[in-house]
């Protein structure tokens, strides 16, 4: 075990001030994560700055009829919260899909944002990785990648984002809250998180000491219906190998509005776009559900042996929001009502 040095940060000015110290610590929220990587060698802070114990734990209503969910919320205590399972299903059932009930009882909202990579050669410092030492290769390209990701893949890297959370978040239009010694300012969710380009090692567009303190959900329009669907090798506590955030509304048959979001497809969370665009305006049938999945999915670049992903992808995608629409027809009450679980 190597060494390391531990301060328990009282405020997130002490947690920001402590980090400009000493260029190689680390902020520790639950440990999920972090410690899992240290113990593999990955990871070798000389420092962990715990700010667990920041007062960053609440979820509360913002003026505009949103919430903002405080960096140190556990996940199980966001995902159990009234607000999130009337308005946000999709984050709820995201949070739901990850990890173990222990893990999400410890884990928390901003860790969960900054979750590293499973791809199996980025956890072993034996192998080559471009992710963990820039300049090495990614083997993964030719070697077991079924897995990794279909979409935004470099040369340099072929890793996928794990967090559900977080696809659910970039379908919601969520905002990430960060503070540092130059003081606050926010980042669209869809922002936050990079795609690999030559730069593999980073993952976010977070700085040097900068602390995530919270997210913010703007208010969804009343009609608004959410949902996030996982596919995965066994029913618990496996990280998706395709995932489908949707958040639609429907009028008189129509599509009036729709955001998506695919995990497990890319180095972060992938916004559709593409297939927004098709959808708006449409008819709310399966016939245009998968047309929007598939002018999104043309852009897939499978490896050799995860083309499997792009089918999957399209059928949860089409299956969730085939789901949404009808439990818009007529439908009143909560955002929550009738989505799938």
């Amino acid at each position: 075990m190597k060494p390391f040095a531990y301060l328990r940060a009282g405020t997130a000015d002490e947690a920001i001030e402590a980090f400009g110290s000493h260029p190689e610590a680390q902020f520790l929220g639950g440990g999920t994560n972090l410690v899992d990587l240290m113990k593999l060698g990955v990871a070798a802070p000389e420092l962990l700055i715990d700010v667990s114990r920041l007062p960053l734990d609440t979820v509360e209503e913002t003026p505009e009829g949103g919430l903002d969910i405080g960096a140190t919320v556990r996940n199980s205590d966001l995902a159990a919260h009234p607000a999130v399972r009337g308005r946000y299903p999709a984050l709820s059932q995201a949070l739901l899909s990850g990890a173990s009930g222990q893990l999400r009882n410890t884990a928390t909202t901003g860790g969960n944002l900054l979750q590293r990579t499973r791809c199996p050669y980025f956890q072993d410092p034996s192998k080559p990785c471009n992710k963990r030492e820039p300049g090495t290769g990614c083997p993964a390209r030719e070697g077991a990648h079924r897995d990794l990701a279909v979409l935004g893949h470099s040369a340099h890297c072929v890793a996928t984002h794990p967090s559900d959370m977080a696809v659910a978040l970039a379908a919601l239009d969520a905002v990430v809250r960060l503070r540092g010694a130059d003081g606050t300012r926010s980042v669209p969710v869809t922002d936050f998180h990079r795609l690999p380009g030559d730069s593999p090692e980073r993952d976010t567009v977070i700085r040097p000491g900068e602390l995530v303190t919270g997210i913010t959900l703007p208010p969804r329009p009343a009609g608004t219906r959410s949902a996030y669907r996982k596919a995965r090798d066994r029913a618990s506590y496996a990280f998706a190998l395709a995932s489908v955030a949707a958040v639609v509304r429907v009028e008189d048959g129509v599509v009036a509005d729709a955001a998506l979001a695919f995990g497990g497809l890319a180095h972060r969370p992938w916004r559709a776009r593409a297939a927004e665009d098709v959808l708006r305006g449409a008819p709310a049938t399966p016939e245009t559900f998968a047309r929007a999945a598939d002018a999104e999915l043309a852009a897939a670049e499978p490896l050799r042996d995860n083309g499997f992903k792009v089918t999957l992808a399209r059928n949860l995608a089409v299956d969730v929001l085939s789901h949404l629409a009808a439990s818009s027809d007529g439908a009143g009450g909560a955002e929550g009502d009738r989505t799938p679980s």
